[in-house]
């Protein structure tokens, strides 16, 4: 009975496709960076492969609870971008597939030491410092003081006028979180969360969003990835971007392969090309500027210089713990979100 089940499952999905004369896509991706590089990654695999995939953006909590809820029964066979501490929890819950890319030798060394924490389940793309912007025009029209550290930001002045996204979706915004817990510890880190809650206009689903929310003068400051807030000055925006004073945190992006993906070697090919020069040239050609992985990547010349920023030493085995993970978002959702 499950023999016939089964096949008429499959008959039924050929008699769809054959009636509505759609082929079924040869790869199922989901995309945790910007949708114009989302598009351009699709557009690119395609035409060097001659085959169509599909192509999903969405926040990269989002992929991981996705992947999570289909762990007996997987729609997904790749995960591309996102923060990598995100995609070391689903390594370490068993959700992803070790794998050992044609490009792993051409890694820069933050690249291979973040291939090596993983077990050979997630490969760093690309990486990017955290900070924030402010629109120039708006805080000239204000007449309010240019914010340049972390702590400037609870100014009663900004009140209203902050966004940041939401650590529960977002993995720029727990990124922040776990920055934070570095910089100042975490008892004083949700202190300072408390405090700076109360100048948050809105928490976003997307980490991108704020940055491009204050490009438009819709608030005036947000929080995101320093290249994101690039992209948004290179298209024309008053943005001022700050790497904070105190010193900040910063991502590994990566790409994994799905654990009981059903295009196993399709998605190994696609991580390959994800790795290599060309795959990885999409993102600036799609005008995004974060540091690629492969050193024989060209690097875009707007992306900003990791090197003369103060760094924190992100510490991805804690932040990239499960248990971690859920720990500190119970927190902040009980002593930060419900406050609001």
């Amino acid at each position: 009975m499950r023999g016939i089940t089964a096949f008429s499952a499959v008959a039924a999905l050929w008699l769809a496709s054959a009636s509505t004369g759609i082929a079924a896509p040869s790869l199922t991706v989901l995309c945790g960076v910007d949708e114009t590089w989302c598009a351009a990654m699709k557009t690119a695999y395609e035409a060097k492969t001659g085959l169509e995939i599909s192509v999903t953006r969405k926040s990269t909590g989002d992929i991981l609870n996705q992947i999570r809820a289909e762990k007996t029964a997987p729609t997904v066979d790749v995960w591309w971008g996102g923060t990598g501490d995100t995609h070391l929890q689903a390594g370490s819950e068993n959700l992803l597939e070790p794998y050992q890319p044609a490009h792993e030798r051409d890694m820069l060394p933050w690249a291979q030491n973040f291939f090596a924490m993983s077990g050979g389940r997630s490969a760093g793309i690309y990486a990017g410092a955290l900070g924030f912007a402010y629109n120039a025009d708006l805080l000239r029209e204000l007449k309010l003081p240019a914010p340049t550290c972390w702590k400037d930001l609870t100014d009663v002045a900004y009140r209203g006028r902050i966004q940041s996204g939401n650590p529960n979706s977002s993995g720029t915004a727990f990124t922040t979180l776990a920055t934070l817990v570095q910089l100042f510890g975490e008892d004083e880190a949700f202190r300072y969360l408390a405090a700076l809650n109360r100048n948050i206009e809105r928490y976003t689903p997307s980490g991108a969003a704020p940055i491009k929310a204050a490009a438009r003068g819709e608030t005036l400051i947000g929080i995101s990835f320093m290249h994101d807030a690039v992209t948004q000055k290179q298209a024309g925006f008053p943005l001022v971007i700050v790497a904070p004073c105190e010193g900040t945190g910063y991502e590994i992006g990566a790409v994994s392969i799905v654990k009981g993906a059903r295009h196993i070697e399709e998605a190994k090919r696609f991580v390959d090309f994800a790795l290599s020069p060309e795959g990885q040239g999409t993102g600036a050609a799609s005008g995004q500027n974060q540091v690629p992985s492969n050193a024989k990547s060209t690097l875009p010349l707007a992306a900003p210089d990791i090197s003369m920023i103060k760094m924190v030493d992100y510490d991805f085995a804690t932040f990239g713990s499960p248990d971690e993970r859920s720990r500190l978002l119970r927190r902040f959702d009980a002593e930060i979100a419900a406050t609001n």
